[in-house]
This record gives C-alpha cells, sequence and structure tokens, in this order.
C-alpha cells in the first residue's frame, strides 16, 4: 500500500512540473515570436538605414521596408508580376496593395494620372517619382523612400534602390507625386 502511495504523489508530482513545463515554454515562445519580429524589425531599419543614408530610428514604416526585402533583386520582366520577373508598374501597384492598402492600376502614365503632383522638393517616403525615358511620354515609376532615394523595377538590374541625384534619373525625372 505505501508503494501505491508513493507512485501516485510521484506521478502527481511529476504530472504537475510536465504541465507547468509546457505552460511555460509556450510561454516563451510566445515571447520569441515577439522579440523575432522585434529583432526581424530592427534589422530591416539597420540595412535600409544603411542603403538609405539615414538613422536606422528614421526608419518607422517596417511594411514599407519588409516589402522591398522581399522583392529586392527580383529582375525585371515587361508585364510581369511575379517573383519570376516584373515591371515598374506592377511593382508599384503591388506595393501599394500591400503596403498602403490602396488600389492604383496601369501602366506608369495611366498611374501618374490617378496622382496629384508634388513638388520634387517635397517627397514624402510613398509618394511616387515619374519619369520620361522614352521620348515625351511617362514610361517609368517608382517609389521615393527618403534622402533622395527610390525604389523600383530597373529594366537592367530588377527591383532596387537608386538616388534621384544620379545623372541618368535627374535627366528623365518628370514629377513626384501623390495618389489623390
Amino acid at each position: 500500500m505505501e508503494f501505491v502511495k508513493r507512485f501516485f504523489v510521484f506521478y502527481s508530482v511529476g504530472g504537475c512540473i510536465l504541465l507547468i513545463s509546457l505552460y511555460s515554454c509556450a510561454s516563451k515562445k510566445n515571447i520569441s515570436k515577439s522579440e523575432h519580429n522585434s529583432n526581424k524589425a530592427e534589422l530591416l531599419a539597420e540595412k535600409y538605414s544603411t542603403l538609405l543614408g539615414v538613422k536606422s530610428s528614421d526608419i518607422s514604416n517596417i511594411a514599407l521596408y519588409s516589402f522591398i526585402d522581399k522583392w529586392y533583386g527580383t529582375p525585371y520582366k515587361y508585364g510581369g508580376e511575379s517573383k519570376n520577373g516584373i515591371d515598374c508598374s506592377s511593382f508599384v501597384t503591388l506595393l501599394y496593395k500591400e503596403v498602403y492598402n490602396k488600389t492604383i492600376s496601369g501602366p506608369s502614365g495611366t498611374i501618374f494620372n490617378q496622382c496629384s503632383v508634388a513638388s520634387k522638393n517635397n517627397l514624402k517616403e510613398g509618394d511616387l517619382v515619374f519619369f520620361k525615358i522614352e521620348k515625351n511620354k511617362i514610361s517609368h515609376v517608382g517609389v521615393y523612400l527618403q534622402n533622395n532615394q527610390f525604389v523600383h523595377a530597373s529594366t537592367k538590374k530588377g527591383v532596387r534602390i537608386d538616388n534621384l541625384n544620379t545623372t541618368y534619373y535627374t535627366t528623365y525625372f518628370y514629377k513626384g507625386a501623390c495618389l489623390k
């Protein structure tokens, strides 16, 4: 009988310890997930602050930079809408849908018609930048970030960040704009 009591007490205590262990592991898992998201945000802020030449505290729209990070390096493909290849207007359309929950569509000239013009000197993160590379028509679009940098799907190097002040982009820059 004494053996049965000890056996019962041993397994009851062991069961409690097991339950406590499982419960504490579950709560650690939630903390780890939260910490992981925080660490991911910090890493994105650090990475893009370096690329843009700004302080990491200036990188606050983590959804935007996470989207860019996901698509960075995707090759250019005219009419493309996937990771296998994407064009500039499709990239901007997807970015606006996923990051800002706003719908825009069409080629870059059509997107421009859905916007209000913004001064190049007063561009804000998320504004659109338009270029006339092909003769006199708007033929390219990107999204302004910070510090004269913008993200776009480049025909030669795919999704990337470039500086508006480089000779090439200064030559073809048309207007900055924001959605109406």
